[in-house]
């Protein structure tokens, strides 16, 4: 018997209590009444969106500031408040949490999308054990049900007000603790060797597949693994498909699925935070927009362009604007050889667009101006051969090492969430 089950049936052999939130604390909103120029030359440091969406605690230096009036009424954060997201995109990442574990003199306040939640009873949750139990799956799934919204989902505090936590002997919560704490060392570890494999992994893909993908001249001729090539342009070898306007106000919770540059990640079309359309409340025929596992999308505009990714899903989806895909002519050239080519040109298709945070490419522009080296198929499929065995091992989720990271983060949430599920005591 480990030393948490002798806790357990020595400090609650019956079960662990549970309670409603708004039982044992008070919910606090995050700033109110702030201009954009209030954040240029602050003089009072705050917590960010984005500090409280990333970590399960906040212990690090606060470099985030706000310009606070004398005698201004605004709420403060103090160590153990347990902070929130209070919006988001989807409801998946509402609520996110994580626990405030300063002790300061200075007054630090929230972002205005947070609100804060302190305990009446500052003794009855270790703030170290706050941080584990309000990112566990059952948490998060009450959590979540409080979120309601069509474009942007917002947490209802009446809502979370309802949400029931088990509040275990502190000894007990303590030697959680130490497991999770010893746990997730271990896993960091872990983690940071298998990422920096990963990276070199990446490093080692790159530089096969610009070795296998630029031609030499040699003696007035182009040659590609020392075959005489020839250049052409990416119509001749490809046709283009623009994305359809769909229209935000008319974004579904279900539906037909909308491929949107934000879903191009890492040369992979990303299905986590889609949106979905009726096709009804539309006159055009949607056929024309359909993407297709094998298909190869580009983003169109803004910081993302010039991004691949290629459609691996069964699922038929469609383009959104500003989203393009290529349809390769398979008796020029192979549809991988085209995906791998493209890859290897993102920052040059960046710059085609002008570059920077406004950049739009012309689809006429990029089909005329970017040259492709064709090499017989037979070639062209020995390169990708190699090519997608590499790929497979940098970005594939379902071997390699993105496969492994992901195994190791599911080991964690697995142990975690079994350690943070308890037997409720009777009444």
């Amino acid at each position: 018997m480990s030393k948490l089950d002798e806790l357990i049936a020595e400090l609650c052999p019956e079960g662990v209590e549970y309670k409603n939130l708004d039982e044992i604390g008070i919910f606090f909103s995050g700033l109110s009444g702030k201009s954009k120029n209030d954040f240029s030359n602050g003089n009072a440091k705050f917590v960010t969106y984005m500090n409280v969406f990333s970590n399960l605690s906040i212990e690090k230096e606060i470099n985030d500031f706000v310009k606070i009036e004398k005698g201004e009424r605004q709420n403060t954060i103090k160590y153990g408040d347990i902070l929130f997201t209070g919006s988001s995109e989807t409801p998946e990442e509402s609520g996110m949490s994580c626990v405030f574990m300063q002790e300061t003199k200075d007054p630090i306040y929230l972002n205005s999308f947070c609100f804060g939640f302190r305990l009446s009873n500052s003794n009855i949750l270790l703030p170290d054990f706050s941080k584990y139990l309000f990112r566990s799956e059952d948490l998060r799934k009450q959590i979540i049900r409080t979120a309601s919204g069509v474009t942007r989902f917002n947490i209802s505090k009446a809502k979370m007000g309802k949400v029931r936590i088990p509040i275990p002997p502190l000894p007990i919560q303590q030697e959680i603790v130490r497991i999770l704490d010893t746990f997730t060392e271990l896993e960091a570890e872990l983690e940071a060797e298998l990422e920096a494999e990963l990276e070199a992994r990446k490093r080692q893909y790159e530089y096969y597949r610009d070795k296998l993908l630029t031609p030499v001249e040699q003696y007035g001729k182009w040659l590609l693994n020392g075959k005489k090539i020839e250049w052409k342009k990416l119509r001749d070898v490809a046709e283009f498909k623009n994305g359809f306007a769909f229209k935000s106000s008319l974004f579904k919770m279900n539906g037909l699925p909308i491929i949107r540059i934000t879903n191009i990640n890492n040369s992979n079309v990303d299905l986590l935070d889609v949106k979905y359309f009726n096709p009804f409340d539309y006159q055009e025929n949607m056929k024309n927009y359909e993407i297709n596992r094998g298909d190869i999308l580009i983003a169109m505009s803004g910081a993302t362009t010039g991004k691949i990714g290629y459609y691996n899903s069964e699922l038929t989806a469609y383009l959104n604007q500003r989203v393009g895909k290529f349809i390769a002519k398979s008796n020029i050239v192979n549809n991988r050889f085209l995906f791998h080519f493209l890859i290897s040109k993102t920052k040059e298709i960046y710059y085609l667009a002008g570059g920077g945070a406004q950049a739009n490419l012309s689809s006429n522009i990029l089909m005329e101006k970017m040259l492709i080296p064709i090499p017989p198929l037979s070639e062209q499929e020995r390169i990708v051969a190699i090519l997608d065995r590499f790929d497979a091992l940098c970005n594939d989720l379902t071997s390699g090492l993105p496969a492994e990271i992901e195994a190791r983060r599911k080991q964690y949430e697995y142990y975690r969430d079994k350690l943070l599920t308890f037997q409720e005591a009777k009444a």
